[in-house]
């Protein structure tokens, strides 16, 4: 299995704490559909011979693309890939961007999921993270989408903000928990240099949670939302059982996948690639089918950093009869030693023959992937 991720990078507006590559969406955006249109047919043969288990449409914002250009799009994967029946198709979408119409058109796509940007349910969060929508569209937005026929619905919310207490992210799950939501992806604002909250942090305009407050709020969310029926699946993600996110989940399982668009990246096990993050230049390049991406070779010791990174933020943890299968017996026997330590303050566990982090340890889980972490010779 593989999957395929279309990075769109146009936005309307800029959300205040975004590093994300976007830009306001502008007279480029049909060339850009146009490239990476181009991008799929000349890297049809990236992933070899494996069938498409996931399409993931993400961005900026997918859904300021009509259901046309997302047709065209589609088609195009469908005709340079082998698409199994029963993939996982996603497409992310801001409130104010849908109707009944517009979801109607991605039903006749074969878009089976739908991963809604509400982030919070109350305006003046809203207006700190200059988000296009107020709350009442976003009770719109998730009504449409359920009236539409979608099982399959993810909900983003940020928490963290400012001056945010527990009592806030109660509100906000269950707002989200009233409706029939399966999935949810709940990250804990990062205030990066450069965004518009960076460079208020920098000035003293706001300030960040501290990180006992930011604890607390994460042991709030995970036994709320394990209350409301979801599976602590990932750091940052619940899932009702039968609704964990494929694409993502593959990305945590090292699974192949392509990435098109301006500054998509892409994995296929023993390199990395990353498209240019500019869209005319990414336009130019493809258009001279030439220089449009980096490449990196992942040596041993990266592919097993890479594999620690990602499986530790998961419930399945480190597998060590992978470890032991796939790397050498130094990997093996360094996350037996790094892992004591932790399990030791109850910070990791084991379960059969994986090592995962406990729920305090998820706390800290940057912290301690850091520890597991072996510098190259």
């Amino acid at each position: 299995m593989a999957g395929i991720y279309v990075h769109i990078p146009f936005c309307k507006k800029l959300c205040s704490y975004c590093d994300f590559y976007r830009v306001v969406v502008s007279g480029a955006k049909n060339g850009c559909i146009d490239a990476i249109m181009k991008e799929i047919e000349l890297r049809k043969n990236y992933l070899g011979n494996e069938s498409i288990s996931t399409i993931y449409i993400g961005g900026g914002t997918p859904s300021l693309l009509s259901v046309n250009e997302m047709a065209a799009i589609f088609n195009q994967i469908y005709k340079h890939f082998s698409v199994k029946r029963d993939s996982e198709i996603t497409v992310e979408a801001n409130p104010d961007d849908i109707n009944q119409e517009y979801l109607s058109g991605l039903r006749s796509l074969n878009v089976n999921r739908i991963s809604l940007g509400i982030q919070s349910w109350n305006d003046a969060d809203l207006k700190m993270m200059n988000r296009r929508h107020d709350a009442k569209q976003a009770t719109a937005a998730l009504k449409n989408v359920i009236k539409a026929g979608f099982d399959n619905i993810s909900v983003d919310l940020i928490y963290g903000l400012p001056h945010s207490t527990v009592k806030d992210l109660e509100s906000n799950l269950d707002i989200t928990f009233s409706y029939d939501v399966k999935h949810l992806s709940a990250y804990h604002l990062t205030i990066e240099k450069g965004t518009v909250l960076g460079k208020m942090l920098e000035r003293g305009a706001i300030s960040e949670i501290d990180e006992e407050e930011s604890a607390a709020l994460f042991g709030f969310l995970v036994e709320k939302s394990e209350a409301a029926g979801f599976v602590h699946y990932e750091i940052s993600n619940f899932g009702k059982p039968g609704y964990f996110s494929r694409h993502n989940s593959g990305y945590w399982k090292q699974v192949n996948y392509m990435g098109v668009g301006p500054s998509a990246h892409s994995f296929d096990g023993y390199s990395r690639q990353w498209n240019i993050r500019a869209v005319k230049r990414y336009i130019d390049l493809i258009n001279e089918e030439k220089g449009f991406f980096e490449r990196e070779e992942l040596d041993t010791r990266t592919r097993f950093n890479e594999y620690v990174m990602t499986s530790l933020r998961t419930m399945w943890g480190i597998d060590l009869n992978y470890v032991e299968m796939v790397f050498d017996k130094e990997e093996y026997d360094y996350i037996i030693n790094v892992s004591g330590k932790f399990m030791e303050y109850g910070l990791m566990k084991m379960e059969n023959s994986s090592i995962l982090l406990t729920r305090h340890g998820k706390i800290i889980s940057d912290n301690i992937i850091a520890e597991f972490m072996m510098v190259s010779d």
